[in-house]
C-alpha cells in the first residue's frame, strides 16, 4: 500500500506536483514520472487517460459508473468541486460501490441519508446531490432506463449562515494567526471575496491600479480599486520574501502559493487559540455587512441582486429600526 499523501489532498491517486508542474507518477518500480502540464484541468484529463482500465461492459455497479464520472466529467469541473466530489463519491461508494445500478432504490437513498444525517446533515445533502448527478450519466451513458431513485426524496433542511464576525473576534484569531493567514484574512475582509478567490489572487492581477479578478462561483468580472487599507495590505504582503518565478500573491514562506489545506489547518488553529468559532468564509459577510451602504457591498461581493446583498447582510448583524418615541406611543 502506498503512503497516505501528507498534501495536496486535491489531486487523484499517483498524481504529483512540482514547481507548478503536475506529473502522473507509475506504481511500479522504478518510478516512472510523466509529465502532464501546469494546468490542473488539463493534468486530470491526461491522468484519466494514463489510468484508464479496461472494465468488463456488464458491470453496471455504482463503482464502475462513478469512476467513469470522476475520469470523464469530474476534470472539467472547478478545482474546489472537484475536491469536494472526491470526498463525497468515497463516501457513497462504500455504501452503493458494489451495487447495480438499476437494484438501488427511492428507499435505498432515502436510508442513506438519514443515517448520514445523523452526524452531517449538510453534507448528506451534497453527496445524495452527487449520486443523483452519477446517476443522470448512467442514463445518458445506457446502463440503465430507470428512473432516478432521488426523485421525491427530500434531503434535510439547511438554515442559511447568519453568524456575525465582531471586530474583536477578528483581532483575536488575527493575533493568533500564521502571518499567512493573517495576510489572507485582510485580504478576505478588504476585498469581500470568497476563500477560493482570495488564495487565487496574482501579482499579475494588479493592473492600473485595481485588483482583477474573475469569480470562481459565478464568473463575475470585477476590479477592486488598490487604494486605503487594501493598498497598506498589498504593499505589506509584496515586501515580504517571494519567490518571483511564482506570481502568487499569497506565499507560503517556501515561495509556493498559500493552499486551501494550509489556510485551513492555520485558521483552524488560530481559532482555537483565540477562543473563537467563527469561519473564515465569515468574512465575506462581515465585509458586506460592514460597509452599511448595500449599493457597494452588492458591487463588492459581486451579486445580481440588491435583494440578495440585503438579506444577506441583515441576517448577519440584524436590521437597524428607530424605537419608538413617546410621543408616538401617547398618539397611538
Amino acid at each position: 500500500m502506498g503512503r497516505k499523501r501528507q498534501g495536496n489532498h486535491n489531486l487523484p491517486p499517483r498524481m504529483s506536483v512540482k514547481k507548478g508542474w503536475y506529473y502522473h507518477v507509475s506504481s511500479t518500480s522504478p518510478r516512472k514520472w510523466t509529465p502532464l502540464g501546469n494546468d490542473l484541468n488539463e493534468a486530470r484529463r491526461k491522468w484519466a487517460e494514463l489510468e484508464d482500465e479496461t472494465v468488463n461492459p456488464d458491470d453496471k455497479t455504482f463503482r464502475v459508473i462513478g469512476q467513469r464520472y470522476m475520469r470523464e466529467v469530474l476534470p472539467s469541473l472547478k478545482a474546489h468541486t472537484q475536491r469536494d466530489y472526491t470526498q463525497y463519491f468515497k463516501l457513497l461508494d462504500a455504501v452503493f460501490g458494489e451495487i447495480p445500478i438499476d437494484s438501488i432504490r427511492p428507499f435505498d437513498v432515502a436510508e442513506y441519508i438519514r443515517v448520514r444525517g445523523e452526524t452531517a446533515k449538510v453534507r448528506a445533502n451534497r453527496e445524495k446531490a452527487l449520486f443523483s448527478t452519477i446517476f443522470n450519466h448512467a442514463r445518458a451513458w445506457g446502463y440503465t432506463d430507470k428512473t432516478n431513485p432521488c426523485i421525491g426524496i427530500k434531503g434535510h433542511k439547511e438554515k442559511s449562515r447568519d453568524r456575525y464576525v465582531s471586530d474583536d473576534e477578528y483581532s483575536a484569531v488575527w493575533a493568533c494567526a500564521h502571518p499567512t493567514v493573517q495576510d489572507a484574512m485582510d485580504l478576505a475582509l478588504c476585498t469581500g471575496q470568497r476563500p477560493a478567490d482570495v488564495l487565487k489572487f496574482n501579482v499579475t492581477d494588479i493592473v492600473g491600479g485595481s485588483l482583477q479578478l474573475t469569480q470562481n462561483k459565478t464568473g463575475k468580472k470585477l476590479r477592486i480599486a488598490i487604494e486605503g487599507d487594501l493598498a497598506e495590505i498589498i504593499s505589506r504582503i509584496l515586501a515580504k520574501p517571494r519567490d518571483k518565478v511564482n506570481t502568487a500573491l499569497l506565499q507560503d514562506p517556501d515561495g509556493q502559493r498559500l493552499s486551501y489545506f494550509a489556510l485551513r489547518s492555520r485558521f483552524d488553529k488560530a481559532r482555537e487559540s483565540a477562543g473563537v468559532s467563527f469561519q473564515f468564509r465569515d468574512l465575506r459577510a462581515k465585509a458586506a455587512t460592514d460597509t452599511e451602504d448595500l449599493a457597494h457591498a452588492q458591487s463588492l461581493l459581486g451579486h445580481k441582486s440588491r435583494s440578495t446583498t440585503e438579506i444577506y447582510t441583515r441576517d448577519r448583524k440584524g436590521e437597524r429600526v428607530r424605537p419608538l418615541s413617546r410621543t408616538q406611543a401617547k398618539e397611538g
